[in-house]
């Protein structure tokens, strides 16, 4: 009995299953006309017919592109500092202007001070004997300078270029000072210990590239037009 009745369970069950197998054949067979078609990717608006007379899409003409469309081309500036690093590998932008900075606030320091020692190496001959004549000038007068620098808001290089083997590169200073003038009784001759003055400077420095020497020796200064 229990035999017949699993052979009985087997034939059942292969009915039933080939009852669904035509089921699902005939519904999913048939197309209602209201399927969802894929999205026109490229948007050529081509019916079912069009596509399957012609599968190939056109796209529209196009004139070739740069190899890096979104780069800016080089400035001025950008192409010299490039040309002091082929004569200079060791040249960087961020550490020349660092060192630039501490120039500044020795020169002036240095200066306030009447330190031509200093001053000496760090400037070249005709910048040096413009500030040695100026303190020799201060001194003849029995007169003293006070410079408190109150900050440095900008320090910027400006220009750049190459002469020969000499590289040039200018800078610009935004600076906070204080400035006093004092005589030899310690009256103000000139400027204010309350005024805070913002000025200006644009240094040029210069080095040869072909020397072993890497120090910059400051070349020219000015104040902006």
């Amino acid at each position: 009995m229990s035999g017949g009745l699993g052979f009985l369970d087997i034939i059942l069950f292969a009915m039933l299953a080939a009852f669904l197998i035509y089921r699902l054949g005939s519904v999913l067979g048939k197309r209602t006309g209201h399927e969802q078609q894929p999205p026109e990717i490229f948007g050529t608006g081509a019916g079912p017919d069009e596509a399957q007379e012609d599968n190939v899409i056109s796209l529209p003409d196009r004139a070739p592109e740069p190899a890096d469309a979104s780069a800016e081309p080089a400035s001025p500036l950008d192409a010299a500092i490039t040309q002091i690093k082929l004569a200079d590998r060791s040249f960087d932008e961020k550490g020349f202007v660092s060192g630039a900075r501490a120039a500044f606030e020795m020169v002036v320091d240095s200066f306030a001070n009447g330190d031509t020692d200093t001053l000496r190496n760090l400037l070249s001959d005709d910048v040096y004997e413009n500030f040695a004549a100026a303190i020799r000038d201060r001194v003849s007068k029995d007169q003293t300078l006070e410079t408190t620098m109150v900050g440095i808001d900008v320090t910027e290089i400006i220009e750049a270029e190459m002469e020969g083997r000499n590289a040039l590169v200018t800078v610009k200073y935004v600076s906070d000072q204080v400035n006093v003038t004092r005589d030899a009784e310690g009256e103000i001759v000139e400027g204010d210990p309350s005024a805070v003055i913002r000025i200006t400077d644009i240094w040029t420095f210069a080095r040869d590239t072909s020397a072993s020497d890497p120090n910059w020796t400051l070349i020219a200064t000015r104040s902006p037009n």
